[in-house]
């Protein structure tokens, strides 16, 4: 298992023998498929950060993301979500990067 990214609140390490991603936090372990990850990343970009900001909307500043078939909860402070959107993008970027096979010259 090697380390792909890792954030200051969050991991990601990919498992090429058994075909999975780990993501971990800072007290959770979660082993999830590409799906599992993908519907991960669409839960994370929905989240609306402006809501945070402003105290009408969200007055906790806390977001509650339900993950993996609702198998899974964490519960965010603005920091967190904050973290968690540039985590996801830059994860998968690392991963676009080198699901593509290199340039013959």
């Amino acid at each position: 298992m090697h380390l792909l990214y890792e954030s200051k609140y969050f991991k990601i390490k990919q498992c090429d023998f058994k075909r999975c991603f780990v993501f971990e936090t800072e007290n959770k372990q979660v082993r999830m498929t590409c799906f599992q990850l993908l519907a991960l990343r669409n839960k994370v970009n929905s989240i609306d950060l402006e809501s945070h900001f402003d105290d009408e909307q969200n007055r906790s500043g806390l977001e509650i993301l339900v993950f993996c078939n609702r198998e899974h909860l964490m519960i965010l402070n603005t920091y967190q979500v904050i973290d968690l959107k540039t985590f996801m993008a830059t994860a998968f970027a690392i991963l676009e990067r080198h699901a593509l096979p290199a340039a013959s010259v």
